[in-house]
């Protein structure tokens, strides 16, 4: 109560409601629309714990420079002390009327602890706040994204382990090609979130490096010590240029870009479980706790969380797309249009996070359907590329001749309407002296993963040894 009477005697002195916060030479009352399109709390609240720990870290720094006192210092580390308890305890009132997260805390600073509140802004702006608390905000995102794709990647692996021998077809042009491992086909997926985690990884080398102490754009007269600043947030060192400092967005456009190519990796999963759990297909059946029914057809089981995750696609491009654009066109400096940098990028990680979880909960509990898998293997005359190898390495024979010949046992078998697997010897003589016998011995398609030999091939060994390698990396 206290608190408020506090800001109902500022708001009484500023008797024409000008807004706090501005200077004074604004004599006209704010339209309510200019304070609804400026304001940004409702959504850079979520920067809070980022500005207390920075305010924290500069008020320390202010002290040990000697810009403000010891006593000063304690004064405004007890009131944001008090600030974050209200905050973490949701008993904290986030007031429009101060438009972000920066000014709802020291305005409400100032109510706690009086005119001393202001010395908290000695030698910073907003525009060098918001990139710190955004920048460290960011990381800490980065941090648990990385945490949800090993996470992920663990479940993957674990699967893959138990489907080193299951053969399924594999697809070009969503047409079936060759035969493949379950397990290598999963595997697949670990590497392109390896790379991921790698990027999001990667990027937190160049995020680490510290605005606070750029204040407006042009720098600061105090003697602020930026080195010190810089070390006790957790940055690398300090940024190098104020006005790079406050107005660009790179690392926030990374980091969109980065959710944007992974997402792009979590949709095509979501594609494969669609295309899997169909009824054309039948590949795999999904949990009931990661299905959903429909409300006219009662038969159906419909893979729509799978279906979902390719859709949040359109969220992540588009988001990395909202910022590119906004910035493009920005002249130097910070300008109000970076406000807008932050809803897509909550949005992004929110809907990227929620993508992780539930494709992790959707792999756990998909039953693989061993022999749809491997009656699909007996259509398409899967092993065509396999005997022309096989040709090649016994007979000697140039590659494309090879493949001409299979293309007449492949034309043979589509007039008898069956697969190259049931010719008859005497239609797999392709070139006499036995090789027909030996060529229908050769074509079981349950030994056809067995024939690579290639380092990173769908072969059993092969499967095994990424599988191996990649327990080493997550365990």
């Amino acid at each position: 109560k206290s608190i408020l009477s506090n800001e109902q005697k500022i708001m009484k002195k500023n008797k024409k409601n000008i807004n706090p916060i501005w200077g004074s030479n604004f004599n006209k009352q704010s339209n309510p629309l200019l304070e609804k399109i400026n304001s940004s709390i409702d959504f850079d609240k979520r920067l809070a714990f980022q500005d207390l720990k920075a305010s924290e870290v500069h008020s320390l720094m202010l002290k040990k420079q000697k810009i403000i006192s010891s006593a000063e210092y304690n004064l405004i580390i007890k009131g944001l002390k008090k600030i974050r308890t209200l905050i973490q305890n949701n008993k904290f009132i986030f007031n429009k009327k101060f438009e972000d997260i920066h000014m709802n805390i020291e305005m409400y600073l100032h109510n706690l602890i009086g005119e001393v509140a202001g010395k908290l802004h000695t030698a910073r702006s907003r525009n060098d706040q918001v990139a710190t608390d955004f920048k460290l905000w960011i990381i800490e995102a980065l941090k648990q994204i990385c945490l949800k794709i090993e996470d992920l990647q663990k479940t993957i692996v674990k699967k893959a382990a138990l489907h080193v021998q299951t053969i399924m077809p594999g697809f070009t042009h969503l047409q079936s090609a060759q035969i493949v491992s379950l397990g290598h086909h999963l595997m697949a997926y670990y590497e392109m979130l390896k790379r991921d985690k790698n990027r999001f990884l990667d990027s937190i080398n160049r995020i680490n490096e510290c605005p606070l102490g750029s204040a407006a754009l042009a720098g600061t007269s105090f003697p602020i010590d930026r080195t010190l600043t810089s070390k006790l947030l957790g940055f690398k060192k300090p940024t190098m240029n104020s006005m790079d400092s406050v107005s660009d967005r790179d690392y926030a456009l990374e980091f969109l870009s980065n959710i944007a190519i992974s997402g792009s990796h979590l949709s095509r999963f979501g594609e494969d479980i669609v295309i899997w759990s169909s009824d054309q297909f039948k590949f795999v059946t999904l949990s009931d706790d990661f299905s959903t029914g429909s409300s006219i057809m009662p038969q159906k089981k419909n893979p729509d969380p799978a279906e979902l995750i390719r859709g949040k696609m359109g969220r992540f491009s588009g988001n990395f797309l909202n910022l590119l654009t906004m910035i493009k066109g920005l002249p130097l400096g910070y300008s109000k249009d970076l406000q807008e940098d932050k809803e897509p990028v909550f949005d992004s990680y929110d809907n990227f996070i929620l993508s992780i979880e539930v494709i992790n909960g959707i792999i756990k509990g998909i039953k693989v359907n061993k022999n749809e898998m491997l009656n699909a293997c007996s259509k398409g005359n899967l092993m065509a590329t396999d005997l022309a190898d096989w040709l090649v390495i016994n007979y000697n024979i140039p590659f494309r001749k090879a493949y001409k010949m299979i293309a007449k046992i492949v034309d043979i078998a589509n007039r008898k309407k069956c697969q190259i697997n049931d010719l008859s010897i005497s239609d797999l003589s392709l070139i006499g002296n036995n090789s027909g016998k030996r060529i229908k011995s050769f074509l079981k398609i349950e030994n056809s993963i067995n024939y690579k030999r290639s380092s990173g091939s769908t072969s059993p060994k092969e499967v095994k040894k990424a599988i191996q390698n990649a327990k080493k990396e997550l365990f």
